[in-house]
């Protein structure tokens, strides 16, 4: 389905936890009639006990409190932070309740990846960022993810997405008692001047909504192409679309994970560098600390943010939410970001150094593309993605 853009929105661009949570409490704080929060992890650390806490506060004013959490994510919630929340009248369910992990049902694979806020039904957080301290340990940088906020129209779409998905997991859970009958008036006169649309990826109409919008970007660019992903494993439309860009000359960088934190999505990644950098993409790995963001900004004018990766689990498999703006201003200050990001922690990779790794290293790459395309034929999904 193709995007439909919105005019009239406000859409602020939030850098690390370091923005994105003291903007995210006040919000809670301020809440007067409902909230509703999505997250694929809520940690029960220093950052997941401020949230719920804000959240308890908000059910305990009178605010009606939902929470959707992922049941593999966030799958010590249930023990550890579900049972004080609940006791402050805050609703709370999880999207398919952990099962064995040994398991490829798409079942399993299917994830509630999400990262959604809607207050009030008037202003909602959209983005890449979980529940979770910023850092994986004390006096290490920031994990380096963006998320945004946004006020307009394009509230309407972003808070019936919540509603609906709320509804269908409660009537999944046979949880009547938590389906939503009212829900607050949503607030979506304009706010601002930026075109913006909502993306979603489910497993009903909206499949491929988010690589759609991404090729389509893609395919139209004639100057620039600056992709940032945490897990990067296109399948063969999107490397030749990007690969395609490159040769007619447009300037195609990606940004990647260059700390090791998945195994098997780390070496699978690496089997695509030869192909890319041999069409002239520039690839840079970022070591400063975890890249996390899922962003991209396109001939400086289309950008996007959210949840999902470029990787079949994410376009395939979870549930996934992302916002694209078209707005010069946006996609500037969005840009300048990820080339600090790029100056300030990344190395680039040559095609040289590529092909003298070791043998043995280059086997390991492709033995887990294998096993990564492995897993999602017999989770029922293949063909040319």
């Amino acid at each position: 389905m193709k995007a439909e853009f919105l005019p009239g929105n406000r859409i602020t661009l939030l850098e690390t936890g370091s923005a994105y949570f003291p903007a995210l409490l006040e919000a809670i704080d301020a809440a007067t009639d409902e909230i509703y929060l999505e997250t694929y992890i809520f940690e029960d650390d220093g950052t997941g006990r401020l949230v719920a806490a804000a959240l308890s506060r908000a059910a305990n004013r009178g605010v009606k409190v939902r929470v959707l959490v992922d049941g593999f994510g966030a799958r010590e919630f249930p023990a550890k932070l579900m049972p004080a929340l609940e006791a402050s009248d805050v609703k709370v369910l999880v999207y398919r309740k952990k099962i064995s992990p040994l398991t490829l049902r798409r079942q399993r694979l299917r994830r509630l990846h999400r990262k959604l806020v809607v207050v009030d039904a008037r202003l909602a957080f959209v983005g890449g960022i979980n529940i979770i301290d910023d850092a994986h340990a004390p006096g290490q940088p920031p994990r380096y993810d963006y998320a945004v906020r946004v006020e307009g129209p394009l509230i309407a779409p972003i808070h019936a997405s919540v509603h609906q998905l709320w509804k269908l997991v409660a009537w999944a859970n046979f949880r009547r008692r938590l389906r939503v009958l009212v829900h607050a008036p949503v607030i979506a006169d304009p706010r601002g001047n930026m075109r913006a649309a909502f993306l979603v990826r489910d497993n009903l109409r909206h499949r491929r909504d988010i690589e759609e919008a991404y090729l389509e970007a893609i395919k139209a660019a004639r100057k620039e192409i600056f992709l940032a992903n945490a897990y990067f494993l296109p399948g063969i439309r999107f490397r030749h679309a990007l690969m395609h860009a490159a040769q007619r000359g447009v300037r195609v960088t990606i940004l990647l994970q260059g700390r090791m934190e998945y195994l098997l999505q780390h070496y699978a990644s690496q089997a695509l560098f030869d192909a890319l950098l041999g069409a002239g993409i520039r690839i840079f790995e970022y070591h400063l600390s975890f890249l996390h963001a899922k962003v991209a900004v396109i001939d400086g004018q289309w950008a996007t943010v959210g949840s999902s990766n470029i990787d079949p689990f994410s376009l395939l498999l979870a549930r996934e939410a992302n916002v694209v703006v078209s707005d010069e201003a946006f996609a500037a200050e969005l840009r300048a970001s990820l080339e600090t990001a790029v100056v300030g922690g990344a190395r680039e990779l040559k095609r040289e150094d590529w092909q003298r790794k070791p043998w043995l290293h280059r086997l390991a790459s492709w033995t887990a593309y294998g096993l990564v395309r492995l897993m999602i034929g017999i989770a029922g999904y293949g063909g040319k993605h």
